[in-house]
């Protein structure tokens, strides 16, 4: 996706922004110290654990139902394309044990955040919930070439376990623009996300990309308990909202 996206998750306290904290599980026994292994290779666990399925599970489940007894955890996880998404699959494979590894990637169906929920590293709030209170776009009229922002408020009562906060925009060209940000324990309160991007033209001839032709657009974002328009359980659309903006054509 050609389009750049930043997001910017925030907590209000009191008038002041602070930085959203993401909370960590913290198991005992053998898994502790799986984590303390995590903590010292710089990584979250589970963000680090749906990124890593969110680009590797395809090729994880292709190895497994392609060779069908899978020998090792180093040998599943050396399919994977970087060091770094083998270090974390070694870590996360040794954290629940081979045969529960396999056997979960199988269950997941592709689905990164139910994955990592099944092997406990993700937390579970089927009690969670979210209403959005705000969604706006700045400025409502953009001229190709310039940035504009997405800002989105939402307020949780219960809180939120592992979920997502998702963006689409619906373009003129049709080409795809979207992001969808992790959000990991949030406890009640107000929120805030940002999102920026360039409406910057392309040359299609080249690869696909999005030209942010002059016209109407239409943002769509949602606030979800688990990924966004997954069936699998602890998976639940909190709530919904829309708003447009124009693009015109650039100076001259």
């Amino acid at each position: 996706m050609k389009a750049t996206l930043v997001f910017f998750l925030a907590l209000f306290a009191g008038t002041a922004l602070a930085t959203l904290h993401l909370q960590r599980l913290q198991p005992f026994g053998e898994k502790a110290a799986v984590i303390d292994k995590v903590e010292k290779v710089g990584l979250d666990l589970c963000p680090s654990c749906v990124s890593l399925m969110g680009q590797g599970i395809n090729i994880l489940l292709n190895y497994i139902l392609n060779v069908g007894v899978v020998g090792s955890c180093e040998k599943l996880c050396s399919q994977l394309p970087t060091q770094l998404e083998q270090v974390v699959c070694n870590l996360l494979c040794d954290y629940v044990g081979l045969e529960e590894f396999v056997k979960v990637i199988e269950k997941a169906d592709l689905d990164p955040i139910y994955f990592c929920e099944l092997i406990d590293v993700c937390p579970i709030k089927d009690d969670g919930d979210a209403k959005i209170t705000s969604l706006k776009v700045e400025p409502l009229v953009i001229r190709q070439g310039r940035e504009g922002t997405i800002e989105l408020l939402f307020q949780t009562m219960n809180g939120i376990g592992t979920g997502e906060v998702s963006f689409l925009i619906l373009t003129q060209d049709g080409f795809p623009v979207g992001e969808n940000e992790l959000i990991v324990f949030l406890a009640p309160g107000n929120y805030n996300v940002t999102l920026e991007f360039k409406t910057r033209s392309c040359d299609p001839s080249q690869e696909p990309c999005e030209m942010w032709l002059p016209g109407n657009y239409t943002v769509r974002t949602a606030v979800c308990n688990g990924e966004c328009g997954s069936k699998h359980p602890h998976s639940q659309v909190y709530d919904t909202a829309s708003a447009t903006f124009n693009v015109t054509e650039k100076m001259p």
